[in-house]
């Protein structure tokens, strides 16, 4: 069974983003939370395949690591988890550094916006 890292990315007054990684520092996917009064719904997007086993330690992970601190006392229908496998393609930013400067942009890059 995979040990399971979490490590938190953003977080907002109602959501969080966390990144997932195996003991062996490979990026698992990422998972992203949104806290509603009630409810908590959660998409997880997974970079690899995971066996059944790993993927429902993962999400007791997620339950047990974030969303119980969130809500402590929730009842567990009130948590909606979608999850999706997929892989980064690309990121962008409006970040100073990664404007418009020619020399930063890769003539290779097929994922032009």
């Amino acid at each position: 069974m995979i040990d399971f890292k979490l490590s938190r990315l953003v977080r907002t007054q109602s959501s969080e983003v966390y990144l997932i990684w195996d003991s062996e520092e490979h990026r698992i996917g990422q998972v992203h939370l949104h806290y509603l009064p009630d409810s908590i719904h959660v998409t997880l997007v997974l970079e690899m395949d995971l066996s059944r086993t790993d993927e429902e330690a993962l999400l007791a992970a997620i339950d047990e690591d974030i969303a119980s601190s969130y809500l402590p006392s929730f009842d567990r229908e009130d948590l909606f988890v979608t999850i999706f496998r997929g892989e980064e393609v690309s990121s962008f930013s409006y970040a100073s550094g990664s404007g418009d400067d020619e020399e930063d942009f890769d003539e290779d890059d097929d994922h032009r916006l």
